[in-house]
């Protein structure tokens, strides 16, 4: 018998499959996925690899063949199903074969487990009292005392007899050798969910929730598995769409996955799932210790968790018999890695799904241009919910100019409509959010006179500020001294927006004495429980106002918010990347809706020097029809995803020479094979034997161009873009690329990553 392995070296020149012979002792015990210890190379080094595949036969010179010495008894499992999706992660986003096996598994090594211990009375009660006699008239008194606490409960926790007896090892181990008890050892799994008593809450179903809900239930029962995009408002009720979609699939034995953003979104969504699906309910973060982390993977695979929450990695949980995978809050960028292979959580549950025979669900107030692209093309279900799940009303927004704040002799960071608001709601004890999207200082500069925002003469995007004092643009690399006079109006009001987080926190408390404020932002987040502990507090209303970054405006549902304040609307605006009017959309909507959704009614405010702006306007007007008919034209006229397809070519190196002459070569080499790829792409796509010659000429190459920040440690950094409008011509050009680089030396001193439809250029 023989073994496929993949190496656990990332080179790419040793990304293929190596076959090694099973040892007699180990057939029968050796299965795909399992890390095994291998002789490799000249000198037959003691490396780990990973099983994909076992076969009878050998597709090499036997003579040559080495044998496995032995598996790992500190690695974990990989299941084969994963396995597989590795494969497909690596062929669609680049990367080597060892560094997608280690994405699919999201615990690398095996933990301590922690056991369990009892003692338990071998003997009867007759016997036990003689014994304790006994011990009592030869002054034994310890003894004595365990002996009767014995008596009483013939079962003891070890940790209750140690720690509240005082009962020592040896003195156990003395009745254990006198067969008076036994020590009984069983292992139990760390279990992150924290219980709570709070019973399940009955819940009224709209109309429109129930429409969704039955159309899933109908499809899965019929044996389709769909994507669905679930688009509905803020405040809709989507979780509880979710947890009965969820239902149909627990009660066929199936098991979900829920993907969710950010780490401050577990602590209320595990508790409305706990309070539905109890014990079954489990959470994958990195905030939990490796023991939590491992014993979560185990109980997953064991059978004894039905529903996995968490972040991006959560996506890899290994079930025995996948059924659903609900992607929350679709839209936000941390759904994507940033880390080789670079891959979307979305069309990877899409594929996962695929495979297993699982179904799909997407939820956003705010979705993904690509999401609803797809939708309106027919590739994904659409399910909407229009309305607020007990018919409240939308947030009454307010816009306000801060131009006209400034120039009227506010120069507080609360404009006056905000601060008018705000000492209502104080007033009447109902809660404020306040968002500002970023804890640090803004990269662009803006007058506060005019709201002109300096630009690139060569690019619509703004300069950004340097530490050299030069202004610069992330896309062309033209400097420019930094201004102090406004170019538009003359006005010397110009600068960085600096105001952050814990500014906001101390200028809320001098003006609102009498207001409890907590903030929340990465530095008030670093404990392990922080996150928990201030979202709790202020949703038991033990503080009026929260300030924070954009953790706080996403998927939180409180009650008492009645008023919620956008302070700078433009951070996200002025960014160098076509997303920017997207993510501005989203935060801006996604803000605004946590207002009102209880049985008061909300107001939001909205401050901003571009009021004017599409994405600003129908954010106030939380329009999303009119934003993404806007948005997709742009994305249409300029071919950005979703109408057409991006590859960025990452390459970075310490010698800034040899960087440039090395993207020159990948850039002319991307120029020859493009028409190439294409042809086979189309092909591929199509079914096609031949292709049209002209639609070669449709696939572009950009730069190499400098990326936002173009030298961090000393190491210089450049990318190229590739646009086609379909996939598949990508990933051939991809193809080709890898093995450019691998033949050329020259390459071996750069980092070459692929990046496909990245989230930020």
């Amino acid at each position: 018998m023989f073994a496929d392995i993949i190496i656990d070296i990332k080179h790419e020149r040793l990304d293929k499959i190596f076959q090694y012979r099973i040892p007699e002792r180990l057939e029968g015990e050796l299965e795909a996925g399992m890390e095994v210890l291998v002789p490799f190379g000249k000198g037959n080094r003691r490396t780990k690899g990973y099983v994909t595949g076992i076969s009878e036969t050998c597709d090499y010179d036997l003579s040559k063949i080495k044998e496995i010495e032995d598996i790992s008894r500190e690695g974990v499992e990989i299941e084969a199903k994963l396995i597989a999706l590795a494969a497909w992660m690596k062929e669609n986003y680049g990367g080597t074969m060892i560094q997608a096996l280690k994405t699919v598994l999201p615990i690398k090594q095996k933990e301590n487990a922690r056991m369990k211990r009892r003692l338990r009375l071998l003997l009867g009660e007759e016997e036990g009292k003689e014994k304790l006699e006994f011990y009592l008239q030869k002054s034994q008194k310890a003894r004595a005392r365990l002996m009767a606490a014995l008596l009483d409960d013939p079962v003891l926790d070890y940790d209750l007899v140690t720690k509240k007896l005082n009962i020592t090892l040896p003195v156990i181990r003395a009745l254990e050798e006198q067969g008076v008890l036994e020590i009984e050892e069983e292992q139990v799994y760390r279990n992150p969910v924290k219980k709570t008593e709070q019973a399940a809450k009955k819940i009224m179903f709209t109309e429109e929730q129930m429409s969704a809900i039955r159309r899933f239930r109908q499809d899965y029962e019929n044996g389709l598995r769909n994507t669905y995009l679930l688009y509905g408002v803020t405040g809709s009720g989507k979780t509880e769409v979710y947890m009965e979609m969820i239902r149909t699939v627990v009660e066929m034995g199936k098991q979900a996955i829920v993907l969710i953003p950010e780490i401050a979104l577990t602590y209320q969504t595990v508790m409305r799932f706990y309070r539905n699906f109890g014990d079954r309910v489990s959470i994958m973060n990195s905030r939990l210790s490796p023991g939590e982390r491992y014993d979560q993977m185990m109980r997953a695979k064991a059978g004894e968790v039905d529903v996995m929450i968490g972040p991006r990695s959560a996506l890899f949980t290994p079930f025995p018999d996948l059924g659903l995978i609900v992607i929350d809050e679709e839209h936000e960028p941390t759904y994507k890695s940033e880390q080789t292979p670079r891959y979307h959580a979305r069309e990877t549950a899409v594929r996962r799904a695929q495979m297993e025979d699982a179904g799909v669900v997407l939820g956003s107030a705010t979705p993904s241009l690509e999401a609803m692209y797809r939708a309106r093309k027919g590739e994904y279900i659409l399910l909407e919910l229009k309305n607020r799940s007990r018919m409240q009303r939308l947030a009454d927004v307010y816009t306000v100019d801060l131009r006209r704040e400034l120039r009227e002799g506010n120069r507080s960071i609360l404009s006056r409509k905000l601060q008018e608001l705000m000492e209502d709601r104080l007033e009447k004890k109902e809660q404020i959010m306040l968002f500002l999207n970023r804890r640090g200082y803004s990269g662009f500069v803006s007058c506060r006179e005019c709201g002109h925002v300096v630009k690139c003469p060569h690019c619509s995007v703004s300069l950004s500020v340097h530490r050299d004092g030069t202004m610069r643009c992330h896309y062309c690399g033209y400097t420019r001294a930094k201004v102090t006079v406004c170019p538009e109006c003359g006005s010397r009001h110009i600068g960085e927006f600096r105001a952050g987080t814990q500014q906001i926190e101390d200028i809320v408390k001098e003006r609102f004495p009498q207001a409890r404020v907590l903030r929340m932002d990465m530095d008030t987040t670093r404990q392990k429980d922080s996150y928990e502990k201030i979202l709790s507090a202020f949703a038991n209303e033990e503080a009026d106002v929260l300030v924070g970054t954009q953790m706080i405006v996403k998927g939180h549902d409180f009650p008492n918010v009645t008023l919620v304040g956008v302070l700078a609307a433009d951070m996200s605006l002025y960014t160098d990347d076509y997303r920017s009017g997207e993510r501005t959309f989203q935060l801006l909507t996604q803000a605004v809706g946590r207002a009102g959704r209880g049985e008061r009614p909300g107001e939001a405010v909205i401050q901003t020097y571009s009021p004017e702006h599409y994405a600003v306007e129908t954010a106030a007007a939380q329009d999303y029809e009119a934003f993404y008919a806007q948005e997709i034209s742009y994305r249409e006229l300029m071919g950005y995803p979703p109408v057409e397809h991006l590859l960025a070519v990452l390459v970075s190196c310490g010698d800034e020479e040899l960087l440039d002459k090395g993207c020159r070569y990948l850039r002319e080499y991307a120029l020859r094979v493009s028409g190439n790829a294409r042809k086979a792409g189309e092909q591929k796509a199509a079914g096609q034997k031949t292709v049209p010659e002209d639609t070669r000429k449709r696939a572009a190459v950009i730069g190499p161009a400098s990326p936002g920040i173009d030298k961090v440690k000393d190491i210089y950094r450049r990318v190229i873009y590739i646009k086609a409008p379909e996939y598949d011509t990508l990933t051939g050009i991809k193809d080709r690329l890898e093995q450019y680089i691998e033949i050329n030396s020259g390459f071996n001193k750069m980092r070459i990553q692929f990046d496909f439809d990245p989230m930020g250029i």
